[in-house]
């Protein structure tokens, strides 16, 4: 299949774009050649939307995801009787509330990085809340603590900003991967870095605000022992 041409990399804020319907894949997927729908990836859910046709129907996407190439998206529709033909036009609309909430936890979850330096195992966005998995050798985290420390962040209101590196530039700079069990694609010649301010770099394909303070107040509400050396944290956005 033809790769699709991935809008939100470019810009998180793009809620809508023209796009055409180059295939529909064996489980009724609708491809296009290009799209703002964000697929399921690093811990972050793939947009719901709509696909509005020139027609005037509208097919609700339930959801987005990879194909099995890992470089074609497929938009996951809920009702698996309203496939539209390949060679269609379509006007792509994702449900802006949904993927903004992501993008303020994901953010916040970079930030919670920066305040605990350690190796990450794990973890999942959900829309207002969200978690890291921390290989971390001792105990004794505060959530209070934790929850001052990443306010005073989201307060200085850092910039967010995406550069990219080559692939033997992320190579000779291995301390820049903070998630262990999620490794950032590479074989392309280039990998996406998000940065904010002088508080975090790392590798992300995911959707961020533009600032910290876009975030809004944040909690760290869990801290669970999920191994010897394994703590979750959990945050929430108010």
């Amino acid at each position: 299949m033809t790769v699709t041409e991935e809008l939100f990399r470019a810009d998180s804020y793009a809620r809508t774009c023209e796009a055409t319907v180059t295939a529909i894949n064996d489980r009724g997927g609708i491809v296009l050649d290009r799209t703002v729908f964000y697929p399921t990836g690093g811990g972050q859910p793939g947009d719901a939307g709509v696909l509005k046709l020139e027609s005037g129907v509208e097919i609700a996407i339930a959801t987005t995801v990879y194909d099995t190439d890992h470089k074609t998206i497929v938009h996951v529709p809920q009702d698996a009787s309203s496939i539209p033909d390949a060679g269609v036009a379509v006007a792509c609309e994702i449900d802006w509330q949904r993927r903004h909430g992501h993008m303020r936890v994901h953010t916040a979850l970079h930030l919670l990085c920066a305040i605990l330096p350690y190796p990450v195992t794990g973890g999942s966005i959900g829309d207002g809340s969200g978690r890291l998995d921390f290989d971390i050798p001792e105990a004794g985290l505060d959530k209070d603590a934790l929850t001052d420390e990443l306010n005073a962040l989201i307060a200085q209101d850092h910039p967010v900003s995406v550069k990219w590196i080559t692939d033997e530039e992320l190579a000779a700079k291995p301390e820049l991967v903070r998630t262990m069990a999620v490794k950032p694609p590479m074989g392309t010649g280039k990998v996406r870095l998000v940065e904010i301010g002088d508080v975090d770099l790392q590798p992300c394909g995911g959707t961020h605000v533009a600032n910290t303070g876009e975030i809004g107040l944040a909690e760290v509400t869990k801290i669970e022992k999920k191994g010897a050396q394994n703590r979750r944290v959990r945050i929430s956005l108010q």
